[in-house]
């Protein structure tokens, strides 16, 4: 059978480098998995996610004219785990509040309230996000800069 590109098929871990794994396909031929096709997640160490002499499915991604093979394992994985089709994430999820407890959407305004009314109410609540921020950058510390006695030489 010959290997085409967008196959997925079996092969075994025969080398492991710092940066990729060589696997060892059909008709004794050899492809190579760089690091960053291992796993949907960032692979700081290939050697945490492969062993030699493990099996695993890949994904032929490329046949170089010179017979090189380039594979993918996190490709071969069924879509819903790898990570790799940004489209199906939901990266629009609502979230109650942001970061620090704050809501980051404004309310909706009533469609007769003017802009100055608009911008009074967003003025109000920008001053309190920045009190509240700055609160509890102090309590984080455990002193506010004003008690320290800070003195220029």
């Amino acid at each position: 059978m010959n290997l085409e590109v967008g196959m997925i098929v079996e092969g075994k871990v025969t080398g492991i480098t710092k940066f990729g794994a060589f696997v060892d396909l059909e008709n004794g031929k050899t492809g190579m998995v760089h690091i960053s096709e291992v796993a949907p997640t960032y692979v700081n160490d290939i050697k945490e996610h492969l062993k030699e002499g493990q099996t695993v499915k890949v994904k032929i991604l490329s046949i170089g004219n010179d017979g090189k093979i380039s594979l993918s394992i996190k490709k071969a994985l069924p879509p819903q785990n790898s990570g790799s089709n940004r489209q199906q994430r939901n990266f629009s999820a609502p979230r109650p509040n942001g970061p620090g407890n704050f809501e980051w959407q404004p309310s909706k305004q009533p469609e007769s309230a003017s802009f100055e009314d608009m911008l009074s109410k967003f003025k109000q609540t920008s001053d309190e996000k920045i009190s509240n921020l700055k609160r509890a950058n102090e309590s984080r510390r455990g002193t506010s800069r004003r008690g320290n006695n800070f003195q220029n030489k």
